[in-house]
Protein backbone atom coordinates (compact mmCIF):
# COMPACT_ATOMS: atom_id res chain seq x y z
CA UNK A 1 0.00 0.00 0.00
CA UNK A 2 1.41 3.25 -0.87
CA UNK A 3 2.07 6.25 0.99
CA UNK A 4 -0.92 8.44 2.12
CA UNK A 5 -0.93 11.76 -0.03
CA UNK A 6 -0.71 14.30 2.84
CA UNK A 7 2.61 11.79 4.15
CA UNK A 8 4.09 12.41 0.87
CA UNK A 9 3.04 16.31 1.11
CA UNK A 10 4.71 16.29 4.85
CA UNK A 11 8.36 14.37 3.92
CA UNK A 12 8.30 17.17 0.74
CA UNK A 13 8.11 20.29 3.25
CA UNK A 14 10.84 18.76 4.70
CA UNK A 15 13.28 18.48 2.20
CA UNK A 16 12.62 22.20 1.69
CA UNK A 17 12.77 23.21 5.81
CA UNK A 18 16.51 24.23 5.33
CA UNK A 19 17.59 27.56 4.52
CA UNK A 20 20.31 26.77 2.92
CA UNK A 21 18.27 24.15 0.34
CA UNK A 22 15.73 27.48 -0.27
CA UNK A 23 18.80 29.47 -1.11
CA UNK A 24 19.72 26.90 -3.44
CA UNK A 25 16.33 27.07 -4.64
CA UNK A 26 15.56 30.63 -5.23
CA UNK A 27 18.89 31.07 -6.96
CA UNK A 28 17.74 28.43 -9.13
CA UNK A 29 14.15 29.86 -9.93
CA UNK A 30 16.24 32.67 -11.53
CA UNK A 31 18.43 30.33 -14.19
CA UNK A 32 21.04 27.40 -14.21
CA UNK A 33 24.20 28.04 -12.12
CA UNK A 34 27.30 26.68 -11.82
CA UNK A 35 28.04 25.00 -8.01
CA UNK A 36 31.04 27.73 -7.43
CA UNK A 37 28.53 30.44 -8.35
CA UNK A 38 26.20 29.13 -5.67
CA UNK A 39 29.49 28.95 -3.49
CA UNK A 40 29.62 32.24 -3.53
CA UNK A 41 26.04 33.55 -3.48
CA UNK A 42 25.27 31.37 -0.51
CA UNK A 43 28.59 31.39 1.56
CA UNK A 44 28.84 28.06 2.98
CA UNK A 45 31.29 25.42 2.89
CA UNK A 46 31.46 23.25 -0.20
CA UNK A 47 30.69 19.91 1.65
CA UNK A 48 27.52 21.74 3.03
CA UNK A 49 26.08 22.92 0.23
CA UNK A 50 27.31 19.55 -1.76
CA UNK A 51 25.46 17.61 0.74
CA UNK A 52 22.09 20.09 0.05
CA UNK A 53 22.14 19.50 -3.43
CA UNK A 54 22.63 15.79 -2.71
CA UNK A 55 18.92 16.43 -0.69
CA UNK A 56 17.54 18.20 -3.89
CA UNK A 57 18.78 15.85 -5.96
CA UNK A 58 17.20 12.93 -4.33
CA UNK A 59 13.89 14.79 -3.96
CA UNK A 60 14.16 15.58 -7.50
CA UNK A 61 13.65 19.19 -7.41
CA UNK A 62 17.52 20.33 -8.67
CA UNK A 63 19.27 17.95 -11.48
CA UNK A 64 22.50 18.54 -12.59
CA UNK A 65 24.82 19.12 -15.67
CA UNK A 66 28.41 18.37 -16.43
CA UNK A 67 30.47 20.40 -18.92
CA UNK A 68 34.33 20.17 -18.44
CA UNK A 69 34.74 20.44 -14.98
CA UNK A 70 32.00 22.47 -13.88
CA UNK A 71 28.63 21.44 -12.62
CA UNK A 72 25.62 22.93 -13.17
CA UNK A 73 22.10 22.66 -11.61
CA UNK A 74 18.87 23.48 -12.35
CA UNK A 75 15.33 22.71 -11.61
CA UNK A 76 13.28 19.99 -12.58
CA UNK A 77 9.98 21.99 -12.51
CA UNK A 78 9.52 25.22 -13.13
CA UNK A 79 6.44 25.13 -10.50
CA UNK A 80 9.31 24.95 -7.46
CA UNK A 81 9.83 28.68 -8.46
CA UNK A 82 5.84 29.48 -8.41
CA UNK A 83 5.71 27.96 -5.02
CA UNK A 84 8.32 29.99 -3.54
CA UNK A 85 7.09 32.60 -4.52
CA UNK A 86 3.51 31.66 -3.21
CA UNK A 87 5.57 31.14 -0.18
CA UNK A 88 7.01 34.39 -0.19
CA UNK A 89 3.07 36.27 -0.93
CA UNK A 90 2.29 34.14 1.93
CA UNK A 91 4.70 35.33 4.04
CA UNK A 92 4.60 39.01 3.38
CA UNK A 93 1.21 39.00 4.20
CA UNK A 94 1.68 37.08 7.57
CA UNK A 95 4.54 39.41 7.97
CA UNK A 96 1.96 42.52 7.75
CA UNK A 97 -0.33 41.44 9.69
CA UNK A 98 2.86 40.75 12.94
CA UNK A 99 3.16 44.21 12.25
CA UNK A 100 0.79 45.84 12.40
CA UNK A 101 -0.63 43.76 15.86
CA UNK A 102 2.85 44.91 17.49
CA UNK A 103 2.25 49.06 16.40
CA UNK A 104 -1.44 48.59 18.00
CA UNK A 105 0.41 46.79 21.02
CA UNK A 106 2.57 49.70 21.28
CA UNK A 107 -0.10 52.25 21.07
CA UNK A 108 -2.33 50.97 23.55
CA UNK A 109 0.64 50.22 25.63
CA UNK A 110 1.10 53.27 28.44
CA UNK A 111 4.96 54.30 28.98
CA UNK A 112 6.30 51.81 31.52
CA UNK A 113 9.67 52.03 30.71
CA UNK A 114 11.65 53.23 33.72
CA UNK A 115 12.28 56.79 34.52
CA UNK A 116 15.87 57.93 34.84
CA UNK A 117 16.59 59.58 38.19
CA UNK A 118 18.53 63.23 37.92
CA UNK A 119 20.93 62.85 40.24
CA UNK A 120 21.92 65.29 42.76
CA UNK A 121 23.99 68.49 42.06
CA UNK A 122 27.76 67.83 43.60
Amino acid sequence: MSAPLYQLKAEFFKTLGHPVRIRVLELLSQREHAVSEMLSEIGVEAAHLSQQLAVLRRANLVAPRREGSAVYYSLTNPQVAELLRVARTILSGVLTGQAELLADLQAAEPDTAPKRRRSAPQ
